[in-house]
């Protein structure tokens, strides 16, 4: 999934929005909807915009980073590895994303390090946690 693909399929599924409803709402077909969350390389700018229109976005040129939807829909409430780019090492779970409320986007991780992985099991509370800021990963991969 690309970071478009996977952003709209979250603010989609985050209104509860069917893909038919947000091709009529967009007034875009529904086959572009598909093609759009399924990652094709090639669409028409007009269109991708007045898709994420919806959402109170629209596409600009923006510094590259780890996608955070890409988290969402493949290490969420997995077992991770995640190095920030201070070169610190985490282990543990996400368990919950964090949005900015002014901007929509997800800005942080609810984490839970494998040292209180049990006793958050066992009894989950705040102070088991901590927040991982999304800009602060430069990478991550799942543990098996």
């Amino acid at each position: 999934m690309s970071n478009l693909s996977s952003f709209i399929k979250y603010q989609r599924k985050k209104v509860k929005l069917t893909q038919e409803d947000l091709a009529a709402k967009a007034g875009v077909g529904i086959r572009f909807i598909r093609e759009m969350e399924q990652g094709k390389e090639t669409m028409q700018l007009d269109k991708v915009n007045q898709v994420l229109a919806l959402f109170g976005f629209n596409l600009i040129p923006s510094k590259q980073q780890i996608d955070a939807y890409d988290i969402f829909w493949n290490y969420f409430n997995k077992a991770v590895k995640i190095t920030l780019i201070t070169k610190l090492v985490k282990y543990g779970i996400i368990i919950k994303e964090i949005t900015d409320k002014k901007e929509g986007k997800i800005c942080a991780w609810q984490f839970v390090a494998n040292n209180n992985a049990i006793k958050y099991q066992q009894k989950p509370a705040d102070n088991l946690t901590e927040i991982v800021l999304h800009n602060d990963i430069e990478t991550i991969e799942e543990l098996n």
